[in-house]
């Protein structure tokens, strides 16, 4: 049963109270819980906390609850207006229900909440424990978790919290939208200061829960803040950024880095390890050694796991010269290389052919006890083989066996290929066979390799041993390497080796056209001309074709060795296959006519000719008919013909044709015909340098580039017309050069010579003064020469043909294709 406890007026000596201590447990059970204390004089009640209650009541009596009038109201301070509030109470006395003294004392004087910091117990002041303070604020929060009701709670308590109260109960707060929530609170109030453990704090519980749009927005709060009053928040700036880096913001972190920077605030080792080991995971070693760079000018060190991170990165990107100097300031600091880090830079000096540095790095690994891997060994073999040091890699290929690692299929295969090419054929297939031993089936590139080179070295049975093995294994061989074949079959003249590989070619589904003319090119530069037209039937039978260009060559080569019969078919087949016959080889073919001295061949020869189909066989055809037949003049015939030739494409052409002709010409006496052939060939500026008037002072005539009839056809046509000026017309020059050169001296000086000239012979110049040639040509035997027929033999006019004048003969017909300046048109 509960009775009603009288509080007595302050002026009253002596007040009672009756504890129901029954109802004790039942009231005062929770932490915090209110004690009512009724004041009749005043008409108002008011607050009691359990720490009041607590820090009022002795032990023995502490756990009990003060009776409650049913018909009263709470009012949590006294009023303020009241002039009576400061003073204490009189001697208070507790009475259990039979009336019996239970403890009595002075009272407690009203303190107002929110402002005091302390509770009054008796005349002492006595401060609010902290860590009741704390656990009031944690019970409100905990409670009312966010919003109006938890800030009014706040707002009510009665003491005035501080920071430290803040930061201890969002120590103990689990809730990370309450501990929020009670942060901003308490920034809005007035006796709030920036905390920088507070914010750590906040910033831990926003990462836990993975909010960290939270943590960018609190964070700017805080920048605000700091600048608002000096304050640098040095953990909780760190500890966002590492926050941030963890969670793989890498934009965020660094925009954050950046404002902490121009904040002038201090970063500590472990936020900038954070940030580079973020850059390098994202892939951006640069921006990972700016912030190194940044770390050194602020004094910080790299710890051992970023170091294990950057000297990998940036070797790998290609900066050697900075993962070096982290490398050696690593040792330096006492922090032993990892194997990756040797790797790593192992593989990258190699790749970027530092091979010295590698290898230091490498022997300074084995002297650490570090065991080199199987990926280091072939990384320092591919880079002494791309480097072309193969004894080196030689070297480290038997220690990488010794060390108990057995070669792959890549390596193999690059070993066998890098001594294959570099021309160490028995080492090469030393390890070939090796390699079949291992169990590994050698790649096409690695066959194709060992045989080109065997086929380059004129090794005819290790290539075939190659390539039969090669096709017995299923591969198929390329064309590179099938060509390649062929060629050092038709060098070695194997006809029917070479016939078998081409088939087998063809079966394998290449076009071997190409293949097949390359061959016959090659018989045909060796001067095999028998084993070429063997090669061409078998082409034809095989239904293979040529090229144009080839059947030419084949037919020049056939010209050259004198087997016209079966030139005369090639020709055909050339004319047939829709090529034109050019002027260059319809000359040349008339050189041979020129040339031959057989009957039987000079029929085989005219046969060629008009096989050719060119208009200049026409030409030939009509310059030897009478002028009935001709209906017009040699001259007029003449000049039609070569009016239709193309100067600016076949000069050189007419040029050489020329010279044959004339050889021709006054080989047979024709010499009337020749005359005519020179006058028009030197109208259209064919030879525009062999006359040269100098006024008075000299005349020339420049014969070196004739062939011997165009030069004493050039001669005796030049002379002729020097005669006709100094006769008629009365100049006489002071001298006349017959400019021959070496070869043609002797001709031109044989045919002067039978007629008495006074050309007097020097090394490669006739001379005579112009007064003496002009009593010369008086002579009636002069003029008999210079107008009829030149009185010499044809042993004299084939003088050393062959090589008085080269342009004359078929050798200039190279076996190269001919300049497009020359058969750019065809006629």
């Amino acid at each position: 049963m509960i009775r009603l406890g009288i509080l007595c007026p302050r002026n009253v000596k002596q007040n009672r109270y009756i504890v129901n201590c029954s109802h004790m447990f039942r009231k005062c059970s929770g932490f915090g819980s209110p004690i009512d204390v009724a004041d009749d004089h005043h008409g108002e009640f008011r607050l009691f906390t359990f720490e009041d209650y607590f820090m009022s009541v002795p032990p023995r009596v502490s756990n009990f609850s003060l009776l409650k009038n049913l018909n009263f109201s709470r009012s949590y301070c006294s009023q303020h207006n009241n002039v009576n509030s400061n003073l204490w109470t009189e001697e208070i006395e507790y009475l259990d229900e039979s009336g019996k003294l239970i403890f009595s004392g002075k009272g407690i004087r009203s303190v107002e909440p929110g402002l005091d910091d302390h509770v009054m117990v008796g005349e002492m002041k006595k401060p609010f424990v902290n860590a009741s303070a704390v656990a009031k604020i944690v019970e409100i929060v905990k409670r009312w978790k966010w919003g109006p009701e938890m800030e009014t709670q706040l707002d009510r308590l009665q003491f005035v919290p501080n920071m430290t109260y803040i930061t201890q109960a969002l120590k103990v707060i689990g809730d990370n939208e309450a501990s929020l929530s009670l942060f901003r609170w308490a920034m809005r109030q007035s006796w709030y200061s920036p905390s920088d453990e507070c914010y750590s704090i906040i910033f831990d519980r926003l990462n836990q829960s993975r909010d960290f749009h939270g943590i960018q927005m609190l964070f700017d709060e805080m920048i605000h803040d700091a600048g608002k009053c000096g304050l640098a928040s040095f953990s909780a700036y760190n500890r966002v950024i590492q926050h941030l880096a963890k969670a793989e913001k890498l934009e965020v972190s660094f925009c954050c880095f950046k404002k902490i920077q121009e904040s002038g605030s201090k970063i500590d080792t472990q936020t900038y390890n954070s940030l580079i080991t973020l850059f390098l995971t994202k892939g951006l070693p640069y921006k990972a050694f700016e912030i190194y760079e940044n770390m050194e000018q602020a004094g910080c060190s790299l710890d051992g796991s970023t170091y294990e991170l950057l000297i990998p990165s940036l070797a790998k990107s290609g900066r050697l010269d900075a993962a070096l100097k982290l490398f050696h300031d690593m040792k330096e600091k006492n922090f032993q290389p990892s194997f990756l880090v040797f790797a790593s830079l192992v593989d990258s000096m190699g790749k970027a052919g530092r091979l010295d540095t590698s290898m230091k790095v490498y022997m300074e690994m084995q002297g650490l006890g570090l065991r080199p891997s199987a990926t280091m060994f072939v990384s320092l073999i591919e880079s002494f083989v791309k480097a072309g040091k193969l004894e080196t890699a030689l070297r480290i290929w038997d220690e990488m066996k010794k060390a108990g690692f057995r070669p792959n299929y890549g390596l193999y295969t690059m070993i066998v290929e890098s001594h294959a090419k570099s021309g160490k054929l028995e080492i090469a297939m030393s390890i070939f066979t090796d390699m079949e031993k291992a169990g590994f089936l050698p790649t096409p590139s690695t066959y194709s390799c060992l045989l080109e080179m065997h086929a380059a070295s004129g090794q005819v049975d290790a290539a075939m041993k190659l390539y039969n093995s090669m096709t017995n294994a299923g591969l198929r061989p390329g064309l590179s390497t099938c060509t390649a074949l062929l060629t050092l079959l038709a060098n070695k003249k194997l006809v029917d080796v070479a016939a078998k590989i081409l088939l087998e070619m063809k079966a394998m589904g290449y076009s071997v056209d190409v293949s097949a003319s390359d061959v016959l090119m090659v018989y045909i530069k060796d001067g095999s001309v028998d084993l070429a037209l063997r090669w061409l039937r078998f082409m034809g039978s095989s239904g293979i074709r040529t090229n144009n260009f080839i059947i030419r060559q084949l037919f020049e080569s056939c010209m050259k060795n004198g087997l016209y019969e079966s030139a005369k078919p090639l020709l055909e087949t050339y004319v047939n296959s829709a090529a034109k016959v050019d002027l260059i080889l319809y000359t040349s073919i008339l050189a041979y006519l020129v040339r031959c001295q057989e009957e039987q061949n000079e029929r085989h020869l005219m046969s060629i000719l008009g096989a050719t189909k060119h208009k200049a066989h026409t030409f030939m055809c009509g310059l030897f008919m009478g002028p009935e037949q001709r209906k017009q003049p040699v001259l007029s015939f003449v000049r039609e013909f070569f009016q239709g030739i193309d100067y600016e494409l076949e000069e050189g052409a007419a040029r050489y044709f020329v010279n044959v002709l004339l050889n021709y010409l006054v080989l047979l006496g024709q010499i009337n015909r020749a005359r005519c052939v020179w006058k028009v060939a030197y109208e259209n500026k064919l030879f525009p340098k062999a006359i040269v008037f100098d006024q008075h002072i000299a005349w020339s005539l420049d014969v070196r580039s004739l062939s011997v009839g165009a030069a004493l056809i050039a001669v005796v046509h030049t002379l002729h017309r020097f005669r006709k000026r100094m006769l008629y017309y009365g100049v006489i020059p002071r001298r006349i050069k017959l400019v021959t050169g070496p070869t043609l001296k002797i001709v031109v000086a044989q045919m002067l010579s039978s007629v008495e000239s006074p050309f007097e012979v020097s090394k490669v110049v006739l001379r005579a003064p112009g007064d003496s040639v002009m009593e010369w040509f008086k002579k009636p035997i002069v003029q008999q020469f210079l107008l009829n027929e030149i009185p010499s033999s044809a042993d004299i006019l084939m003088h050393k043909l062959n090589i008085l004048f080269p342009s004359s003969a078929p050798e200039i017909r190279s076996l190269s294709p001919p300049k497009p300046l020359v058969t750019g048109k065809a006629t």
